[in-house]
């Protein structure tokens, strides 16, 4: 069947460049349009149901003007998507349970979710009774932002309809649908318990400011049992590069739309700049604000971002309009480790560690925090691959710890990558990490060219090792945690991963704290890793730059002065 709504024709302008566009806005518009030559797609597209949804959306007045305004191309496209695609097993439930959507600010999110939103409260057809739509946010002032564009844009079809006002209720927070008895409400983290939800609508407002998945734990859990439920994310982009939004979301995202994970029920349309040089050409500044489309609107939009770059300029403070403006996700320090695109181009595949040489890195924590073993490896072309694990400490429990670090770190483990303390007592196990190293070292037979350590509680694990492995000698060598000896180590590494020379496996503990690293200088301009809150983890970065420290010589082993310095004036040299 050929099709030809709205939905498909902003994506085929979309595709064939007639509309300037992000490569994942391509990239989830070819996605649209190869589902619907797919005939073994398990989904249907209906578009005159979302035709219907299109129709009454347009009819609800603009806060502004009390008039109806009409939906933008992109905004048609979102619509058709979630109301257009249903299950071919059942077509009362559609396709999309979730959906990520992301652009920059003032480019009309608010009015199209509250759109949506009193859709389904009003329209909705499955379930027929008892739908649930909740507006949620980090806060009660953001979850109300929408709630109360919601509650105007209602109170104009009110006034215009005797069988709908009559049909309504609200009552503080709330607004009820006596006919089916639906609700409609804001939620926020500090509304109280809000357990006990069943959602068919969970809408979750710049949730890019959430600093941990609480919210939608409590929303998706609650939705189990509601087979037409649809969890809505619409956020810009944030400083955070550790909160669920860009750790969980975004990067589940971006694997579907790039082909590594199949996941037929999410929606994903991120509206982004491919690159930061772009925010210097205006003709690209459509890719992360869509609603430059609309030419009613495109000269006052495009005016306003032009002055808020002529200030950013003028103030040398680019990072918030690249960050809100244009919507690319960025560390909030200016003094970051590392730029997180760069750390990212650096993931890999695992290597085959067997039998190879190896530098280990060890941060030992304080008894009751988290402590890190990294592996470096010496590969091929003079590049190092990382790869580690973490030990978790559970003093006071672990959901506490969790909420306290903003880290999940029940997930983490049972993934592999962390390991909890064995002690009752919830403190951290230096034994267990003794024995970890150990079957480590035996079971993929490395070469252990150092152990690197700094001073930290090491004469606990020296002897815990001398005692339990006597036969495995190790080349246990200190590294002091100081400007002076540290700062060339990171400078080398920094340097190597702008080179694409320092590789690793995608350690989530690792990439948060990478994350989190900052770079602190003394007089003399000198490099330490530090981070800008006592809650944020370095410890595995940490671990991995002690490795380092005696890493980085690793094609020095063996020569002499002279060979040193013949290698430094040849061509090779080079990190």
């Amino acid at each position: 069947m050929t099709f030809n709504d709205p939905g498909i024709r902003y994506a085929k302008k979309v595709v064939n460049g007639e509309i300037t566009a992000g490569k994942k806005v391509i990239k989830a518009c070819k996605r649209h349009l190869r589902d619907l030559e797919n005939d073994k797609l398990n989904y249907v597209y209906l578009p005159e149901r979302a035709e219907i949804a299109v129709k009454f959306m347009e009819i609800l007045p603009d806060i502004s003007t009390g008039k109806p305004v009409k939906l933008a191309e992109f905004q048609l496209f979102i619509v058709y998507s979630l109301f257009g695609w249903y299950r071919k097993d059942n077509n009362a439930l559609r396709r999309f349970n979730k959906a990520l959507i992301s652009m920059a600010r003032k480019n009309g999110k608010s009015a199209l979710i509250s759109g949506i939103a009193i859709f389904e409260f009003l329209a909705g057809k499955y379930p027929l009774q008892n739908r649930q739509i909740y507006c949620t946010a980090q806060s009660r002032e953001q979850a109300s932002i929408v709630f109360d564009m919601v509650v105007q844009r209602l109170d104009g079809l009110l006034a215009q309809s005797e069988a709908i006002r009559k049909s309504v209720r609200k009552v503080r927070n709330e607004i009820n649908h006596n006919p089916s008895y639906s609700v409609l409400k804001p939620l926020s983290k500090d509304t109280g318990n809000i357990n006990g939800l069943a959602p068919t609508l969970s809408i979750l407002d710049e949730y890019g400011a959430s600093k941990d998945n609480s919210m939608m734990e409590v929303l998706e859990s609650g939705s189990m049992l509601q087979p037409n439920m649809l969890t809505l994310i619409i956020s810009t982009a944030y400083f955070d590069l550790n909160s669920p939004m860009y750790a969980q979301e975004y990067k589940y995202g971006e694997k579907i739309l790039n082909g590594d994970e199949k996941d037929d029920n999410y929606f994903v349309l991120v509206y982004e700049q491919d690159d930061e040089e772009e925010i210097y050409d205006e003709s690209s500044w459509i890719k992360s604000n869509p609603l430059l489309e609309v030419e009613s609107i495109k000269e006052t939009l495009i005016r306003n971002l032009r002055k808020r770059f002529k200030e950013a300029v003028a103030k040398n403070d680019l990072l918030g309009l690249i960050v809100k403006n244009f919507n690319m996700w960025k560390q909030a320090a200016e003094n970051s480790f590392l730029p997180v695109k760069e750390w990212r181009a650096c993931e890999t595949e695992p290597i085959n560690k067997y039998g190879r040489d190896v530098f280990l890195g060890l941060d030992l924590s304080r008894t009751d925090d988290l402590t890190a073993l990294y592996e470096i490896y010496p590969i091929e072309n003079q590049k190092f691959w990382i790869d580690g694990h973490s030990f978790v400490a559970t003093v006071g429990g672990l959901e506490a710890k969790t909420k306290r670090d903003k880290i999940d770190y029940e997930m983490l483990i049972e993934k592999g990558y962390a390991t909890k303390t064995d002690l009752k007592s919830g403190f951290i196990n230096i034994t267990q990490i003794v024995h970890y190293a150990a079957d480590l070292i035996t079971r993929y037979n490395l070469s252990v060219q150092a152990f690197c350590y700094d001073s930290w509680h090491i004469a606990n694990f020296i002897s815990e090792w001398e005692k339990n492995y006597p036969n495995l000698e190790m080349p246990f060598i200190e590294v002091p945690q100081n400007y002076k000896f540290l700062s060339e180590p990171i400078k080398q590494f920094r340097m190597g991963v702008y080179e694409r020379k320092i590789l690793h496996s995608n350690n989530p503990l690792l990439n948060i704290a990478v994350n989190n690293a900052v770079i602190k200088y003394d007089n003399n301009r000198n490099m330490m890793l530090d981070k800008q809150k006592n809650r944020e983890k370095i410890d595995p970065i940490v671990a991995v730059i002690t490795g380092f420290a005696e890493a980085k010589d690793y094609e020095y082993q063996g020569m002499d002065i002279k060979q040193i310095e013949a290698y430094i004036l040849s061509d090779d040299f080079g990190f």
